[in-house]
């Protein structure tokens, strides 16, 4: 079997003033189709730059200095920014580790999670949209998914924003998610919660996922 996700020798670089620190150094790891593969070290030993690389979400003064990032066969690092984000929410996506800082606090959660889904499947109707969104928030165990859907993410406690983050990174059913300490700030009750959640997402869409 093929790895669906396949990094070699990754190494990746901080820049502050005229110098480059490294921060990852040589990490090599395979996903392998419908895999959960955990990535486990203490804070800032570069866990969350390696997940953010990923996709190219690095951003300013960060950058790749070396090694390759192959999904499906595809060089992520020699694609163009429009055929990555061809490529970001429908079939590579993140949950990160703040959903407060990371959900826009002017947009109700059902708008949000239908975005994602408006990107990447053009022509459907907001009818279609809303339902499917519904059916999703239902799946994931919401109780009242029409309310979760109307709610501005202040309104919503830190394990139900954990989870609309969740419902928003798989309302195209990506082949790779990517978790960012998920559970992070969260009580362990909710972890379980999440990481059951997860492993449901894993079991029933075939979905591999890159657990930090």
């Amino acid at each position: 079997m093929e790895a669906l996700l396949r990094v070699r020798d990754l190494s990746i670089g901080i820049h502050r003033g005229n110098k480059l620190y490294s921060s990852v150094e040589g990490l090599s790891f395979d996903v392998f189709p419908g895999e959960i593969l955990g990535i486990v070290g203490e804070s800032g030993s570069g866990k969350s730059l390696t997940a953010l690389s990923i996709p190219a979400l690095l951003g300013e003064n960060r950058e790749v200095t070396g090694g390759v990032i192959q999904y499906d066969g595809r060089d992520l690092l020699a694609l163009s920014e429009k055929e990555l984000e061809a490529i970001r929410g429908k079939e590579i996506s993140m949950v990160f580790q703040e959903p407060f800082s990371s959900l826009n606090p002017l947009l109700r959660a059902g708008a949000q999670i239908a975005e994602t889904l408006e990107l990447h499947e053009k022509g459907r109707d907001s009818r279609q949209t809303k339902l499917r969104v519904k059916e999703l928030l239902t799946k994931l165990k919401f109780p009242e998914p029409e309310k979760i859907m109307k709610a501005y993410p202040h309104r919503l406690s830190g394990g139900m924003c954990q989870r609309v983050m969740i419902a928003l990174a798989v309302i195209c059913r990506p082949r790779l998610l990517i978790a960012d300490e998920p559970t992070t700030a969260l009580d362990q009750g909710t972890q379980d919660q999440i990481l059951s959640l997860l492993k449901e997402i894993n079991s029933e869409y075939e979905t591999s996922i890159l657990f930090i």
